[in-house]
């Protein structure tokens, strides 16, 4: 076996090791609970095993949801004549992203509760898969449905005459279609929400940049024009702020 292939001989065993785990959580907890195995190699259909449904996730869908934006990271790259960036850059300094196109800096992300867009409240908690050279390569994600549970806490809440007024969890949208998950990034952004992009000046449009750059939204492939198309703006328009807002706070990456 060659050095390059034993890598990805590791993580697939570890990959493959974790498959029943995915059944035998989701067994556990019955059917408010979901366990989704992601495989960070492949962004655009990093699902590789799901068991239950809570949040809709299927076999060869995208990453998505807050825990994963985590850890959307991918390698600096050059070659962007054209929006050509597949030529990797191995000048730089930083060595907190892996060939897996994953930041290696990422932390399991643990207990932290959400809302879908049709209201079902969802507490998570991703834990990420290093492989022995302790690079990010995938992760291993549990979602438990707790709208009953809240529902019943606020009931008791009343009841007892000690019911609050809780915070209401931050959206999440949980999606198989990566171009799904892009949008709802965009659309999401306080400066999206709040202005259309014609009201935006010039240091709002590179903070917007800056911020979709530093969420990975850049690294899906093709996601330029993609966003561009959101916002309502030429791709040129677009590589050209993304490329201002790498140059205030170094490159990323992006892959078109």
């Amino acid at each position: 076996m060659s050095d390059e292939a034993a890598p990805d001989a590791e993580r697939d065993a570890v990959l493959t090791a974790l498959r029943p785990v995915v059944d035998g959580i989701a067994a556990t907890f019955g059917p408010v609970c979901e366990v989704v195995l992601h495989d960070y190699r492949r962004p655009e259909r990093s699902v590789v095993a799901v068991a239950g449904s809570v949040t809709g996730r299927t076999a060869g869908g995208s990453g998505s949801g807050a825990a994963d934006e985590s850890v959307m990271r991918v390698p600096a790259r050059t070659g962007t004549e054209h929006g050509d960036t597949s030529r990797d850059d191995t000048s730089g300094d930083d060595t907190s992203h892996s060939d897996t196109g994953r930041d290696d800096t990422a932390h399991d992300a643990l207990n932290h509760v959400t809302r879908t867009d049709d209201g079902t409240l969802v507490k998570s908690s991703t834990m990420v898969l290093r492989d022995s050279t302790g690079t990010v390569f995938g992760a291993l994600c549990v979602h438990l449905d707790v709208t009953a549970v809240d529902r019943a806490h606020a009931l008791l809440g009343a009841l007892a005459g000690t019911a609050g007024l809780p915070a209401d969890p931050p959206a999440a949208t949980f999606a198989d279609d990566i171009d799904a998950v892009v949008d709802a990034i965009v659309d999401t952004h306080p400066l999206r929400r709040d202005a259309g992009w014609a009201a935006l000046d010039r240091d709002q449009r590179l903070e917007l940049f800056r911020d979709l750059d530093g969420r990975g939204v850049f690294a899906v492939r093709r996601s330029v024009e993609h966003v561009a198309n959101r916002l309502g703006i030429s791709r040129a328009s677009a590589y050209h702020y993304l490329s201002r807002a790498r140059a205030a706070t170094g490159p990323a990456a992006d892959t078109p």
